[in-house]
């Protein structure tokens, strides 16, 4: 390890986070109620621009009425680069930021969007006298956030996530693709003709370098790394395996933009009771090495080492 040692984030259960639009207040006590790990209470792309001061005081409303201590509570507000964000923090932080655990800020481009936002809310939480302290999570969904990823993570000690906006993103690397993550079937190899002269396609993931690149500058910086939105509800095993994908990467969890999807989320972003399984059956015989004074040793015909221990010990403690 790096003498310069990594300072873990508050640990927050955020294997599935649900979107819930502000100007919909209809469904706050049905998000409340389910079995979504992190709300967004959302004043951005699911609010039209007519509704924008409406969904504020839903929000408003809905967090000083409602008991959301069951709940992560998160406000995802307007951007940085629009008129409506900083009556979206001065407003809702001012007048019910002791019942909010999160901001959400999207589009991130640079450290400075980050330290503005940080500097605003540590103002209101002083004067206000907030005992709690509110964290930020950062949606990484611009070719400039994606350039500046490394800056942006370790920009405010509120920092606690980094999300991939897929659509977003999309749209500012001009990818050719209107679907909200997912495949794309002009993604794919071709192989050389076989004997009988086919050619078989394989096709790949072209969100793979991005939500990479992302769970490794997170995980850099002590930050949980989530996996954004899937835009076709109706379509539950491509949800699970895109979710499986960011888990296999690193990703803690993924959101949901339909309640059928949180318990999509929370299955696969939990661990199975097999691994579980097999995990403590790898520290143990570790454990065993030690005691015989051996760095490694052979399990099922598998070499495992203290390698293996920080492995295992990753995936039992995603059950705290």
């Amino acid at each position: 390890m790096s003498f310069r040692e990594v300072q873990e984030t508050k640990a927050r259960l955020n294997r599935s986070e649900l979107a819930v639009p502000g100007s919909q207040s209809k469904f706050f006590e049905k998000a409340l109620n389910s079995p979504a790990d992190v709300i967004f209470l959302d004043l951005e792309d699911a609010v039209a621009p007519d509704q924008k001061a409406q969904a504020r005081k839903n929000i408003i409303e809905a967090l000083n009425d409602l008991d959301w201590s069951s709940k992560t509570v998160s406000v995802r507000i307007n951007g940085l680069d629009t008129h409506w964000m900083y009556r979206d923090i001065v407003d809702v932080v001012e007048q019910a930021g002791q019942f909010i655990d999160l901001i959400m800020v999207p589009k991130v481009g640079t450290s400075s969007d980050v330290y503005a936002l940080d500097m605003l809310i540590t103002q209101i939480e002083t004067a206000r006298g907030f005992d709690n302290r509110i964290g930020l999570e950062l949606i990484i969904e611009t070719a400039l956030g994606m350039q500046n990823l490394a800056e942006i993570a370790g920009a405010s000690t509120r920092n606690e996530s980094l999300h991939f906006g897929v659509a977003d993103y999309a749209a500012s690397t001009q990818a050719r693709t209107t679907n909200i993550g997912g495949p794309n079937p002009n993604y794919v190899i071709l192989t050389d003709p076989m004997e009988n002269e086919l050619r078989q396609e394989h096709w790949g993931d072209m969100w793979h370098y991005a939500l990479s690149k992302m769970v490794v500058v997170a995980r850099a910086n002590g930050l949980r790394p989530i996996d954004g939105p899937f835009g076709d509800y109706s379509d539950a095993e491509g949800y699970k395996a895109a979710a499986y994908r960011a888990s296999a990467l690193g990703c803690e969890g993924k959101w949901a933009i339909h309640p059928s999807q949180i318990v999509l989320a929370n299955e696969v972003m939990s661990p199975s009771e097999e691994e579980i399984a097999k995990a403590r059956k790898i520290v143990a015989a570790m454990a065993k090495a030690e005691e015989e004074g051996m760095g490694a040793v052979s399990l099922n015909g598998k070499l495992i080492d203290y390698a293996s221990i920080r492995q295992a010990e990753a995936l039992i403690n995603k059950l705290a």
